[in-house]
């Protein structure tokens, strides 16, 4: 009977449990239904607010127009934080692993070289920008990938100079060209990565004979901005300034007639098409060493390099295109096709220090 019993209970037991199995699975079904509905509307939702961080030293309204594209394309939001490249390079260096920051934006091979060599990047690994941004145009080491270019050109008074009297960088350091050029400073990152660029092409020594006449056939010290070398030229303190593209086409749109003026009566030289081509710098991206969102980063510099927004680039910015598959505006367009420079911009970054030490042997100051 005490065996019966036994069995008696542990059938109710058994009974009761599978009962609750029973109504467990039931519940549970409708719980992981819920569940899973549940996980899918937070998945959503994770992705509706996921978001990219950036630092950028570009302060354009085509940049802006463009970080809303591709919110509007990705539901992934655009924080800008925008700077000078020096000062929010140091900011990336301060902050180590506690930085917000997923993307860093900035001008010239030479400051993303910097950047990199202070370890602030990360390598990428993208087909997508592999195919849509050259190899010269990116770091070997996939830590940064151009946007944009910029050809650095000799500008020339049009009522002065005939362009058949230029030829080459090197030509303006001849005595027929004394008192007759200026540029900008020797601290410019400019002209550190164009004298970094020669001595890749030419060679250290003749990189620091170029200085040295270019030094010795100045109008006048070096002094302010790209524009304001146009300016001297158009003011008549000088024939030819050497200058970035970019700068022409924002004084040719500018609200200021003055600078239109002065930017229409100067004319656009691409030096060296018969030998080592024209100098080109770029633009450029790089996921952050320590990006929280690296996937939206990687998104969000592919979705950059893409030909609408590279055509996006080319028409709002006055700057070539590094998507090889998109055309330069109308008006890059009007001032002629070039042949660039066949070097990889991370040269830049690997001779500046000899180029930093060329400007002060020579006395550019």
């Amino acid at each position: 009977m005490k065996k019966l019993n036994i069995i008696m209970s542990l059938m109710l037991a058994l009974v009761l449990a599978l009962t609750g199995c029973v109504s467990s699975t039931n519940n549970n079904g409708n719980t992981s239904s819920e569940n899973n509905s549940g996980s899918g509307e937070e998945a959503n939702k994770e992705k509706e607010s996921g978001e990219v961080n950036v630092y950028t030293s570009r302060h354009y309204e085509a940049d802006q127009e463009l970080y809303k594209m591709f919110e509007e394309e990705t539901g992934i939001k655009v924080n800008v934080v925008e700077g000078k490249g020096e000062e929010l390079m140091e900011r990336l260096s301060i902050e180590g692993e506690a930085t917000e920051a997923d993307v860093y934006i900035t001008a010239d091979a030479g400051n993303l070289y910097q950047a990199k060599d202070r370890e602030l990047f990360q390598a990428v690994e993208s087909e997508v920008l592999e195919k849509n941004i050259p190899e010269k145009l990116r770091d070997k080491d996939n830590q940064w990938f151009g946007l944009t270019k910029r050809a650095r050109i000799i500008a020339y008074a049009k009522d002065r100079v005939k362009p058949e009297e230029l030829s080459t960088y090197e030509a303006l350091t001849e005595s027929e060209w004394q008192d007759r050029v200026v540029v900008r400073g020797s601290d410019n990152m400019y002209n550190i990565s164009l004298v970094a660029s020669f001595i890749d092409v030419m060679g250290e020594d003749k990189a620091k004979e170029w200085a040295q006449g270019i030094v010795n056939n100045m109008a006048r010290d070096p002094q302010g901005g790209d524009r304001d070398q146009a300016k001297a030229v158009v003011a008549g303190e000088a024939d030819v300034a050497i200058m970035n593209t970019y700068y022409l086409g924002v004084m040719l749109n500018s609200d200021d007639p003055e600078e239109v003026k002065v930017a229409e009566n100067v004319g656009v030289f691409f030096p060296n098409q018969d030998t080592t081509g024209t100098h080109v710098n770029i633009s450029g991206a790089a996921v952050t060493k320590h990006a929280k969102n690296k996937d939206n980063a990687v998104k969000f510099i592919e979705f950059l390099s893409d030909e609408k927004a590279q055509g996006k680039f080319a028409e709002a910015n006055y700057e070539y295109p590094a998507n090889p598959n998109v055309e330069p505006s109308e008006l890059l367009k009007s001032w002629g096709e070039f042949k660039e420079q066949d070097v990889n911009l991370t040269v830049y970054g690997e001779n500046q220090q000899a180029a930093i030490k060329i400007f002060n042997e020579v006395g550019w100051k």
